[in-house]
């Protein structure tokens, strides 16, 4: 299943019980497919608003026991009523896919976290349900790792989001550390640049901090699952680190060379380390 093509969908992997792969792929199909409505192809924003509402709905349909008029959402509905599915966290992800039609800029990192919380946090508690385990207290720590890997994928992504006419860093922090919308377009990684990127991602190491121990929390495939994905997201913000945050000539990823180091410290991660915080740039969490 190729979930890599929805950066906020952070379970998918041959570690997903087969048993939880139908609803997976369900709720995987309605993200995708309707953050493509949001971001690609040629519409005008009054389509793609339009298009998104129909998405609602079909929510709607669902909610009311009414079949749903796609195969797309007839899949969804059945997989909303085997496995209990909430439908508000689906209402939420249409809620930001919205936003990312008419808004372009985040005044403030309450905004942006705002943002996060309907655009990646949804995902995290979807899973949460289909394993059982939605609690206050994971869906708590859930939200961390995902709002966290979220703001990752913005700081590694300051160019192709500069491409598509938006920008995630908050406007305040870029007027506190004297950056100017200019400086993103023409690439410009000065001292100014550096000092603004350290302090946004330390600003998402510590939220991935915060819900590391989730992944601690969780037994059996999940657990290893979120190991990974916790230990991908931190070491994206060390390459941004490793690259002096010149994200413009050396964005960030993840190679197969990677995944070997990764898997070892998913193995060895432990909770006291978990909780440290990173002292200097190039550091990491093991």
């Amino acid at each position: 299943m190729p979930v890599d093509h929805y950066e906020n969908f952070p379970v998918a992997s041959v570690l997903l019980p087969a048993r939880l792969r139908p609803p997976v792929e369900a709720i995987y199909a309605f993200a995708r497919s309707a953050d493509d409505i949001a971001d690609e192809g040629d519409a005008t924003p009054e389509e793609r608003l339009a298009s998104l509402q129909e998405y609602e709905q079909e929510l709607d349909r669902i909610e009311s026991g009414v079949t749903p008029s796609t195969r797309l959402f007839q899949k969804l509905t059945t997989m909303v009523a085997e496995h209990a599915l909430p439908l508000q966290p689906m209402r939420d992800l249409l809620s930001a896919f919205k936003q990312d039609v008419v808004v372009k800029r985040y005044a403030g990192y309450a905004d942006l976290l705002d943002y996060c919380r309907r655009s990646a946090n949804p995902v995290g508690r979807l899973m949460l349900h289909l394993f059982g385990a939605a609690d206050e207290s994971h869906c708590r720590q859930s939200d961390a790792v995902c709002t966290a890997l979220q703001l990752i994928n913005f700081w590694q992504d300051v160019a192709v989001d500069w491409d598509k006419g938006r920008i995630y860093l908050p406007l305040e922090d870029m007027q506190r550390f004297g950056v100017a919308q200019s400086d993103i377009a023409g690439g410009v990684a000065d001292e100014r640049w550096r000092a603004l990127m350290a302090f946004e991602v330390a600003r998402a190491r510590a939220l991935m901090q915060e819900g590391a121990p989730l992944a601690l929390r969780m037994r059996g495939r999940i657990g290893w699952e979120l190991r990974l994905i916790v230990q991908g997201g931190l070491h994206i913000l060390d390459a941004i680190e490793a690259a002096d945050y010149d994200v413009f000539r050396h964005r960030p990823t993840l190679g197969k060379a990677d995944w070997l180091r990764l898997a070892w410290r998913a193995l060895t991660m432990r909770g006291q380390r978990v909780a440290e915080p990173v002292s200097k740039p190039g550091s990491r969490l093991r």
